[in-house]
């Protein structure tokens, strides 16, 4: 299996660069960041430039300047290829430049503005005519390139749109010459959604090719990166048999469903494979983006007709989970907090609305699809390791809002990025983002992903509306409101939109339904030189619940600036709902010495049992970093003046949080208590070691290893063994972790020599261990332990936990 078919970079933003051979002109490799060229000046295409572009029917490809994940910035665009028998064939050439369309040169980014023409172009009124100004060696003229005529995008488009439907049956025939073809072959991910598309397109004549494609897809597996093929392969197995009634595919779908179903972790997730044995996951934990496409799929393959408790547990513990973020922001990452820079993160906003309308949650189904129709533009032409799926789940988020609500979306933004992206035979690749984001599907074929798109009007099968929508459409003018609720934000200029806003425009938008657009308001509330506290408490007590979760996001900006505000914030955290407690409790933490009086109520509130309205204790896990945290916790410092029985029963009761990273932020905290205070500890000290959290795996070491520093320092002999035990050579991270339990190791000196034959043994071990070279430094570090054990005098004094 190519591992290169997934992204497997895993840092938050990877920026990286890529050589574009096809070109111009090719400038010298350079570590410095280049300029944008001027090619009617000498400038060439640099050696580290991101990749050119599809320029739409036309059958050219351009290279356009980016910067900072923008286009903006660019004024011309530079042919890279013309494909024979294309329109373009014969106009232009490689090593023109574009420098302008319709008469006019560019004024503000070239590629929605080359997008917007070809949308005009393809109407009945321009004729098919695409005027484009052309430099060409020194000259300057306006060029016609002759597009097919498809007519207009409806209001409501892709709804009642011929257009639309010339489109997605010209793509449909394009897609079915190559997958009829015996060299057709694509990655697991894409090969499914171009089967797919043509299912959905409802023409009998391509189920000979569907029932093709589902052949291999019941025979499908893979040893690794599950996770993020299963979903797509079981969703076209179960919507192929629901479509046709073909019992042939069942075994397949039923053997893929439950290995999905079996591989989720014990709090209903799956990372980038399916769950270790004891229900852990490896390495980075919790993963969404491939999470939400399994779930989807459990759905569609229950409704199939693969019945199984199984598969009812892993949608049930899946759907929990995810039902956590409705209202409070994106679905983010992992098991983190909620996404809350753009709209969409990766489509996973998409998925959860689909995902939410299959399981008859209206609720949850209206609020991802808000935040679907409001992430357009600089929001969804990026994201982590692309976009692709930011593109390929937004029509599906985006259609449950009903027509209305696409034909706002493709208005904005999506009529030009996807007329920019198809090309002249009707199929589409992957464009991705502007440099320098690396992009991870770089080339994958994206043509059942669009065509997907196009098909929703026709609803042939249940991923493009078969169902039906759980909650009324939106109205036109709900669905222009909320396109213009996620408009104003760019990479390279998140601040002047919001920035130009007066006074009340702000504090008007601490209301909206939109977590985002409070969270922007705030910020720029903070940024400006006035004093908005004693207006944003006033807002502390509005009966609209999305009011008072507004203020808590403003105060959080202005940190201490918000003193005057703890008691007013200290009466919040009595609120009803557990995400406006949790936000009082974040502004509270971000005010910092001032907020101290509120300590005791947020160790009680971690303490007690979570609410029934909870079931994961998110109150508490966020309630732990606002304590814990060294950077930004009330307590993460000083522990001076608290109450230490109380401190005692928060502590007990969070390190039994499911979450890693919530359970570390309290083992910040061991390094400040004295042995007496620590001694009554000691048991739920030792549990959160040698019993991982079940959730948040990326961060669950830091609370193990800070536990064993304790007992390593305090000579605890129940911490002996676990230095070697913790060690977990062949598990993710094992780098720091294996120095850290060496270090606790050696404060135990010369007690240490009965476990003298097991550090020989493992010696042994790490050098024999696959990543040996790499592991070099610690294998010296315990060679040089254990001489230092073996000729340690005497022994040292060991206390015991109980």
């Amino acid at each position: 299996m190519n591992m290169n078919l997934i992204p497997t970079v895993f840092s938050l933003q990877v920026f990286t660069a890529v050589i574009l051979t096809a070109a111009p002109a090719l400038a010298a490799k350079s570590k410095t960041p280049s300029s944008n060229p001027d090619f009617t000046k000498g400038g060439v295409i640099p050696a580290e430039a991101s990749h050119d572009w599809t320029l739409g029917a036309t059958g050219a490809r351009g290279w356009i300047y980016a910067e900072g994940f923008s286009t903006s910035k660019a004024r011309q665009i530079a042919i890279t290829k013309v494909a024979n028998g294309s329109p373009a064939d014969g106009i232009l050439q490689k090593g023109d430049v574009i420098l302008g369309v319709g008469g006019k040169p560019f004024a503000y980014d070239p590629r929605p503005e080359f997008g917007k023409a070809l949308t005009v172009a393809e109407t009945e009124a321009a004729g098919g005519k695409l005027s484009l100004t052309c430099w060409r060696s020194g000259k300057t003229e306006e060029v016609v390139v002759k597009l097919p005529v498809l007519g207009s995008y409806s209001a409501t488009a892709p709804f009642d749109c011929p257009k639309s439907k010339r489109i997605l049956e010209q793509g449909c025939a394009a897609l079915a010459k190559r997958v009829a073809s015996p060299n057709y072959k694509n990655n697991p991910i894409s090969r499914s959604l171009n089967a797919l598309a043509l299912l959905a397109s409802g023409d009998p004549k391509y189920l000979p090719l569907v029932k093709k494609e589902t052949a291999w897809a019941a025979g499908f597996s893979a040893d690794g990166m599950q996770t993020w093929y299963y979903g797509y392969v079981i969703s076209l197995l179960a919507e192929y048999k629901m479509a046709t009634g073909d019992e042939s595919v069942v075994p397949g779908m039923r053997r893929l469903a439950l290995e999905a179903a079996n591989g989720q972790s014990n709090v209903g997730s799956w990372g980038h494979k399916f769950a270790m044995p004891n229900g852990g996951l490896y390495g980075y934990g919790m993963m969404n983006a491939p999470g939400l496409p399994l779930t989807i799929s459990l759905v569609l393959a229950r409704e199939a007709g693969v019945k199984d408790p199984a598969i009812d547990l892993a949608i049930e513990r899946s759907a929990k989970l995810l039902r956590f973020y409705i209202g409070k922001g994106c679905v983010p990452y992992g098991d983190h907090a909620p996404w809350m820079q753009t709209h969409d993160d990766n489509g996973k906003n998409g998925m959860a609305t689909v995902l939410f309308n299959l399981l008859d949650d209206p609720k949850g189904t209206a609020y991802f699809s808000r935040m679907s129709l409001a992430s357009h533009g600089a929001e969804r032409d990026c994201g982590h390791t692309g976009n692709f799926w930011n593109m390929l789940w937004a029509m599906p988020g985006v259609a449950q809002g009903g027509p209305q609500a696409t034909g706002a979306w493709m208005s904005e933004f999506g009529a030009w990025y996807f007329d920019l992206a198809r090309q002249w035979d009707g199929n589409f690749t992957h464009q991705g983002p502007p440099q320098p984001q690396d992009d991870a599907t770089r080339n994958w074929d994206s043509t059942g992903a669009y065509l997907l798109a196009y098909a929703m009007p026709l609803k042939k099968i249940w991923l493009t509306g078969k169902r039906g929508s759980k909650f009324p459409p939106f109205s036109a003018s709900e669905a222009k409101q909320i396109v213009l609720d996620g408009s104003g934000w760019a990479n390279n200029d998140r601040n002047s939109f919001y920035d130009k806003l007066s006074d009340n425009e702000l504090l008007n938008r601490l209301s909206s339904w939109s977590p985002v657009v409070r969270e922007r308001a705030g910020m720029a509330l903070a940024r400006r030189q006035q004093d908005f506290v004693p207006a944003l408490v006033k807002l502390l007590d509005a009966p609209v619940l999305e009011t008072r979760m507004g203020a808590c996001q403003a105060l959080e900006q202005f940190k201490s600036k918000a003193a005057s505000a703890v008691p007013a914030l200290r009466k919040t955290l009595r609120a009803d709902d557990v995400w406006l407690r949790v936000k009082a409790a974040d502004a509270l933490a971000a005010i910092g010495k001032p907020s101290m009086p509120a300590v005791p109520e947020l160790l009680a509130m971690i303490a007690r049992s979570p609410a029934k309205n909870d079931p994961r204790a998110m109150e508490q896990r966020f309630l732990c970093f606002a304590l814990f945290e060294k950077r930004g916790g009330l307590l993460g410092r000083s522990l001076e003046g608290v109450d230490r029985d109380q401190l005692r029963e928060a502590v007990v009761a969070g390190l039994r949080n499911e979450d890693g990273r919530a359970r570390s932020a309290i083992g910040n905290i061991y390094e400040i208590l004295s042995f007496q205070e620590i001694k009554p500890l000691l048991p739920a000290i030792y549990e959160a070691i040698v019993k991982p959290a079940p959730s948040g795996e990326m961060f669950a070491d830091g609370v193990r290893l800070a536990g064993l520093d304790l007992l390593a320092r305090n000579h605890i002999k129940e911490g002996l063994p676990l230095c070697i035990s913790l060690m977990e050579i062949n598990r993710h991270a094992k780098k720091n972790r294996i120095f850290r339990c060496l270090e606790s190791l050696a404060r135990y000196g010369g007690a240490a020599k009965p476990l003298l034959p097991e550090l020989r043994q493992m010696e042994k071990d790490l050098r024999a261990h696959s990543e040996a070279k790499m592991l070099k430094p610690q294998i010296d570090s315990l060679n040089a332990i254990i001489k230092n054990i073996e000729n340690a005098p005497g022994t040292v004094e060991l206390r015991s936990m109980n």
